[in-house]
C-alpha cells in the first residue's frame, strides 16, 4: 500500500513535467538556435545567444488563464526569485480590447501587496520587444491561448547565466497585474539558465526531488503509519490472546511513524531554506504543531506511571488527547501538503485517500464489532445479575 502510494506521487511528478516537454525554435517571424521547456505552467522558450557583442535575442512562450488575465516574463539581475525582476508583461488593453506589453520592475513592495504594479522604464539593456499571439492575428485572448514574448536583451560582458522569472494571473485591473496564484508551480516559476551552453542549473531539479520525497515519507508516516498506531491502541488491546503484543505494535509503529515524520519535517525545513520568498504559512504552522505534539508523545513515555500509580488516569487523559490531536493534524497537513505541491488532483492524492478510506473503514469495521461484543457482555452481566438476585429472592422465600 505504502509502495503505491510513493509510485503514484513519482508518476504523477513525471506526467507534469511530459505535458509540456516540448519547444519549438521557430516562430512566424524568427529562427532561434536554442530552445527549452520551462519546469512550470506549460512554457518555454528559444533564444539565440550572439557572444561577440552579448546580446540575447529570444522568444518566450506563455498561456493565459483567463481572457481578462496577464502573462508576464523577466530577468532578475541578482538572484533566481520574483522580488527584483525586470518583467514583461502581456495583457488585453483595458480600452481597446488589443493585446499590449508593458514594462514592470518587481520590487519588494510588489510582494507584500503594498500599492499596485505600475508599470515602469526597465533599467537593464532592452533593446526592443513586441508580444503577439501564438496563431497570428486571428488568434483570440481565452483560457489556455498561447502568447508570444519577445525581446531583445544586451548581457553584461562574460555573463551567460540568466535568471529567468515568468507567471500568469487572472485579471488587470487598470493597466495593473493583479496577484498571480499560490500553488507550488505558481510560486516555483523560476529557472537559471546558461544561454551559452544551453543548460539549467540543477537547483531546480534537486528541489523538486526533495519535495517529492518530502511529501512521500510524510504521506507515510503522518498520514498512514501514525494513524494504524492509533488503531491498534484502541482496538486491539481488549483482545486478552494478544497479551501485552498489542503495546509493543502500538509502540513500535508510532515511533517509527514519529522517526520519519522527523525526517519528512527536517526537509521541510530544509525546503524552506532552498525557497526564499516562498512561504505556505497554514502547512508549515500545522506541521510544526504536529511536531512538538509528537515530540511531547514520545517524551510521555518516559514519564509513564505504572498501572497502580493514582496518576495513572491523568497520563492517560494527557496520551490520548496529545496523540489524537497529533494523527488528527498530520492528516490534515499531509491534505495541505497535495494543495501546496499543486497535486490537489493527482492520482498520488487519490491512492492516499484510497488508503486512507481503507483504514477508516477497518475502524468502523471495528468499532462495530466492540460495540457488539460490549453489548453482549452487558446483556451477559445483566442476566447473571438477575439470575443472581432470582436465586436470593428464591432462598429467602424457602427460609420464610
Amino acid at each position: 500500500m505504502l509502495t503505491i502510494l510513493l509510485v503514484l506521487l513519482l508518476l504523477s511528478s513525471h506526467s507534469k513535467q511530459a505535458v509540456s516537454s516540448h519547444c519549438t525554435t521557430t516562430t512566424a517571424t524568427k529562427t532561434f538556435e536554442k530552445c527549452m521547456t520551462l519546469p512550470t505552467q506549460q512554457a518555454s522558450l528559444a533564444w539565440t545567444f550572439h557572444p561577440h557583442n552579448a546580446t540575447l535575442d529570444l522568444v518566450f512562450y506563455g498561456s493565459f488563464i483567463s481572457p481578462s488575465g496577464w502573462v508576464g516574463w523577466g530577468i532578475n539581475p541578482t538572484s533566481p526569485e520574483m522580488t527584483g525582476t525586470r518583467a514583461l508583461i502581456a495583457f488585453p488593453d483595458p480600452n481597446s480590447g488589443q493585446l499590449v506589453l508593458m514594462p514592470y520592475i518587481l520590487d519588494p513592495t510588489v510582494k507584500l501587496q503594498r500599492s499596485p504594479l505600475l508599470s515602469r522604464p526597465l533599467d537593464i539593456h532592452l533593446l526592443s520587444s513586441s508580444v503577439a499571439m501564438y496563431g497570428g492575428h486571428m488568434a483570440t485572448i481565452h483560457n489556455g491561448a498561447t502568447v508570444q514574448i519577445y525581446a531583445t536583451v544586451k548581457l553584461s560582458p562574460n555573463k551567460t547565466k540568466i535568471h529567468h522569472v515568468w507567471n500568469r494571473g487572472l485579471y488587470v485591473q487598470g493597466y495593473s497585474p493583479t496577484i498571480h496564484p499560490t500553488t507550488i508551480n505558481d510560486l516555483s516559476s523560476v529557472a537559471t539558465i546558461d544561454v551559452l551552453k544551453g543548460t539549467t542549473a540543477t537547483q531546480h531539479d534537486n528541489i523538486r526531488t526533495l519535495k517529492v520525497v518530502h511529501g512521500v515519507i510524510n504521506a507515510i508516516s503522518w498520514g498512514i503509519l501514525l494513524p494504524i498506531g492509533t488503531v491498534i491502541a484502541r482496538y486491539l488491546r481488549h483482545l486478552q490472546s494478544l497479551g501485552p503484543a498489542w503495546f509493543y505494535a502500538h509502540a513500535g509503529i508510532q515511533l517509527l511513524g514519529f522517526f520519519l515524520g522527523s525526517i519528512g519535517f527536517g526537509m521541510g525545513i530544509r525546503l524552506g531554506e532552498l525557497s526564499p520568498g516562498k512561504v505556505y504559512g497554514l502547512h508549515r504552522t500545522l506541521g510544526l504543531i504536529a511536531f512538538c505534539l509528537g515530540c511531547l508523545q514520545t517524551f510521555a513515555l518516559f514519564f509513564r506511571p505504572r498501572t497502580t500509580n493514582k496518576y495513572r488516569k491523568y497520563w492517560k487523559s494527557y496520551h490520548h488527547f496529545v496523540g489524537y490531536g497529533c494523527m488528527v493534524l498530520g492528516v490534515v497537513n499531509v491534505f495541505q501538503g497535495f494543495e501546496v505541491m499543486g497535486e490537489s488532483r493527482s492520482y498520488a492524492k487519490l491512492g492516499y485517500c484510497l488508503c486512507l478510506s481503507t483504514l477508516i473503514g477497518v475502524c468502523i469495521a471495528l468499532e462495530v464489532n466492540s460495540w457488539i461484543v460490549f453489548c453482549r457482555k452487558a446483556e451477559e452481566e445483566k442476566l447473571r445479575k438477575e439470575g443472581i438476585m432470582g436465586g436470593c429472592e428464591k432462598n429467602g422465600g424457602s427460609h420464610s
